[in-house]
């Protein structure tokens, strides 16, 4: 394993360096794919008030925040992150962090991630909720998110919509086979008041390359436009990928599972050099004017979670619909971020 890191990691500077060759005459100030040579479930956010981006990553047992003021290098900031909140051993946040969510609701930070006990399989979603100003301050547990499953349950995200707030994860829950995505409105940052409702299983061909598996959702709004992007198939494959679920206020009630359409093939998925996408969260540039995907994917096919790096681009709308385009090559060239003053 330490072997095929090291190989990973080699041929990361290697490709950097060639598309940094590659770029020397043009002039216009780019970046190269990798932002962050290593890591999953990658979640960064620009914050207008601290005119900065917070990045917020997990290791196995801890939650971390990074102040980044030039994301093009991600990896340049992660040495100087801050341990946020730890797990305690024998409870229920013992291991396995995952998918964490920095999120500012009503001028407070908070996080929702996943953890899991000292028993396997177990993980629940959980909130932290930031004791200082800053969302590299410490965190404090808030409690378990109680969406009325007593089964496995990942990727918890909150967002608003129409003046109220709801909640996506996923979960082996009784409606569907496999990991499929629920949703519910919520009373309380820690608990919902409606009961599930499947917003999306892996029932086409698309999703069905490798296990039962829809995952990750992360919202993204356009005007009344509302998409949850997700991420579909076995996280530790080439098959994973991204599709999207969109909901419009004329199709019906928010929480009417026919009310929303999903995409009929991925939206975002493998090129040679990126494989396995998924897992995304977005942001904008710091003057607002772009659109930023942020997602993992692995450089050297058939590598899985092992070969997992952090990735970000920009995508453009067609009316209210977003365009991923293609994962850019590790060696390819790309505009930095309107507005982004780099050294």
């Amino acid at each position: 394993m330490k072997k095929l890191l090291f190989l990973i990691l080699a041929l990361m500077s290697l490709l950097l360096a060639v598309g940094m060759a590659l770029a020397a005459d043009g002039g216009e100030a780019t970046f190269f794919n990798p932002i962050a040579y290593t890591g999953s479930d990658p979640f960064l956010t620009y914050d207008k008030e601290d005119q900065c981006y917070y990045y917020c990553y997990t290791t196995y047992n801890s939650v971390r925040v990074a102040k980044v003021d030039d994301p093009t290098v991600l990896r340049r900031n992660l040495t100087r992150s801050k341990q946020v909140y730890i797990g305690v051993m024998g409870s229920e946040l013992t291991k396995e962090f995952w998918a964490p969510e920095l999120l500012k609701i009503d001028g407070t930070w908070y996080i929702y991630f996943t953890a899991s006990s000292d028993i396997t399989n177990t993980h629940k979603m959980f909130l932290l909720r930031c004791t200082g100003d800053k969302p590299t301050d410490q965190f404090e547990l808030v409690g378990e998110v109680d969406t009325g499953f007593c089964n496995w349950s990942i990727d918890g995200t909150m967002f608003e919509y129409g003046g109220e707030r709801y909640f996506v994860w996923a979960s082996y829950g009784p409606l569907a086979s496999g990991i499929a995505l629920y949703m519910a409105h919520m009373d309380s940052l820690t608990s919902i008041d409606t009961e599930p409702i499947l917003l999306s299983s892996a029932t086409q061909d698309w999703e069905q390359k490798a296990a039962l598996v829809n995952e990750g959702p992360q919202p993204l709004f356009k005007g009344d436009t509302l998409h949850i992007a997700f991420s579909a198939n076995d996280g530790n494959t080439d098959h994973y990928c991204l599709g999207l679920l969109t909901y419009r206020p004329e199709q019906g009630d928010i929480l009417d599972p026919n009310a929303w359409i999903e995409s009929d093939g991925p939206v975002f998925s493998s090129v040679d050099g990126s494989t396995g996408p998924g897992h995304n969260s977005f942001t904008t540039s710091p003057d607002g004017t772009e659109d930023y995907i942020v997602y993992h994917a692995n450089i050297v096919s058939g590598t899985g979670f092992s070969g997992r790096s952090v990735r970000m681009q920009k995508f453009t709308w067609d009316g209210d619909m977003p365009v991923f385009g293609e994962p850019a090559r590790p060696y390819e060239a790309l505009p930095i971020p309107s507005g982004l003053v780099v050294d």
